[in-house]
């Protein structure tokens, strides 16, 4: 992979078709159109298809991998003339389902014959990628997921890469499929984004159409371990590159991944989920962010999971070394870890909860201004989860902050306004949740009024009750 150092995983790339769960949908599929006996002559006989192409597809379908080669060699590009054509003139689903089976298995068989259709599409003048492209949009899902393995391996094996509106096209189309709900054949769409991200430009590409995000998407949701390695795989791929390593945990890789880690029965994704942990680490070419991403592990509680994971008897050295390096590289970053620094990484995470910082009054004090560095980013952070987030923990801790930021940094009235945070934080005083509603309610009041120190000491829950339901808000604020 362009000269990384690949470790051997279990599901390893090359050996994808019958490396993938036999009883997934589509392998089953798979081996019930190879079953299928497709009568040639009859398409000969009511001229849908040339005299030409029914001489070789007769003589190729019909014979074994070795007879196959010969039947190919001697004239390399009737095979891709063949197989276009029938593709191009055919419409019965059956038979295109298993015209792409033999694509499929011809391409398997000898990863060079991916040339041929690139000198067959060179010599015509034509896409080598326009027809497969157009089979995707066909309704049926098996000759849409076959065709995009075809597409992949060619992309993958061809020396020319796949670029521009053809590479985003099949890009997005492998991203909306990952999103679409109950895809039956969601284990066949990852399988095509791990062979697809052991390239640079298509990694690059993937993350430009938001890629990582719809990932971190489906990772956070309900997934079987299946999946959980397949997609945590393809993270792996795209953490080689050092720019996008660093741009990773933006998405929130480290939580989510910290998530499956705890509940993780397999130990290949335990594996896989420690490999990312330490490109986060390693592949990064700035400090800060390697520390940051070291803080973020250990306050998603990672260094617990590796302690029990090194209580267990685990063959596997790669694992074992993982987790030596991950241990050993979080507590040099907490040795010397700030509050702020640790307040940073929590915001950055988008976990937010009621850690100590929080509280500190001397905290708010030494750093309230810090956070209108580079451009207002954890402030513009706090204002999205109080946008994006559901969990009422999370906009509880946000609204806190903000009105500390407030009370605490001099024009921090005017900058929140700005930044239309004010209307935010309003717009939770009728939350269904009567914490966040409090915290709502005492945001508003730090955005209000100017006497701080009169406020901290005249404001409690009751009387913060007693103000909702005065300003109208219906129902009462619960005491603590």
């Amino acid at each position: 992979m362009e000269g990384m150092a690949m470790r051997s995983f279990p599901e390893d790339i090359e050996k994808t078709s019958e490396m993938i769960a036999a009883t997934s949908t589509f392998q089953q599929k798979v081996l019930e159109v190879r079953a299928q006996k497709i009568n040639w002559q009859s398409y000969l006989q009511s001229q849908m298809i040339s005299q030409e192409d029914f001489s070789f597809i007769s003589r190729y379908d019909a014979a074994d991998v070795n007879i196959r080669e010969t039947i190919v060699q001697e004239n390399p590009l009737q095979s891709a003339k063949t197989f276009y054509s029938l593709l191009g003139h055919i419409s019965k689903d059956q038979t295109i389902q298993y015209l792409l089976t033999l694509v499929d298995d011809f391409l398997q068989e000898k990863k060079n014959r991916v040339g041929i259709f690139r000198e067959y599409a060179r010599k015509r003048k034509e896409s080598v990628w326009a027809q497969f492209l157009n089979l995707l949009n066909r309704p049926d899902p098996f000759i849409q997921n076959m065709t995009a393995r075809v597409i992949a391996k060619m992309a993958c094996w061809s020396p020319e890469p796949m670029q521009g509106q053809d590479l985003q096209h099949f890009l997005l189309w492998l991203k909306d499929q990952m999103k679409m709900p109950k895809n039956n054949y969601v284990q066949s769409v990852a399988r095509c984004l791990q062979m697809m991200l052991r390239i640079e430009d298509y990694r690059r590409a993937f993350a430009g159409v938001g890629g990582v995000e719809t990932i971190v998407s489906v990772l956070s949701g309900k997934v079987n371990f299946q999946i959980q390695y397949q997609l945590t795989f393809c993270l792996w791929m795209i953490s080689f590159s050092p720019d996008l390593a660093a741009k990773l945990n933006k998405y929130g890789v480290i939580p989510i991944l910290a998530d499956i880690l705890s509940d993780a029965q397999k130990e290949k994704v335990s594996r896989i989920i420690l490999a990312v942990f330490r490109n986060l680490i390693e592949k990064p070419e700035e400090r800060e962010i390697k520390k940051e991403n070291c803080i973020s592990m250990y306050q998603c509680k990672v260094m617990k999971q590796l302690e029990l994971l090194e209580q267990r008897k685990l063959e596997d050295e790669d694992i074992t070394d993982d987790i030596q390096f991950l241990m050993e590289k979080m507590e040099s970053s907490v040795q010397d870890l700030s509050s702020y620094d640790e307040y940073v990484t929590e915001i950055k995470s988008g976990r937010l909860e009621w850690s100590p910082v929080h509280r500190s009054e001397r905290f708010w004090r030494e750093n309230a201004h810090k956070l209108n560095d580079k451009n207002y980013e954890l402030l513009k952070i706090l204002l999205n989860l109080l946008e994006t987030v559901q969990d009422p923990l999370i906009l509880c801790v946000a609204c806190f902050d903000l009105g500390e930021y407030v009370r605490h940094y001099s024009r921090g009235k005017h900058v929140l306004e700005q930044l239309g945070g004010k209307t935010l934080v309003m717009t939770l005083l009728s939350h269904a949740d009567p914490n966040v509603r409090y915290e709502a309610l005492l945001a508003v009041q730090k955005l209000m009024v100017h006497n701080w120190e009169y406020l901290g000491k005249q404001m409690n829950k009751p009387q913060a009750a007693a103000a909702d339901q005065g300003a109208g808000g219906g129902e009462g604020i619960p005491v603590a």
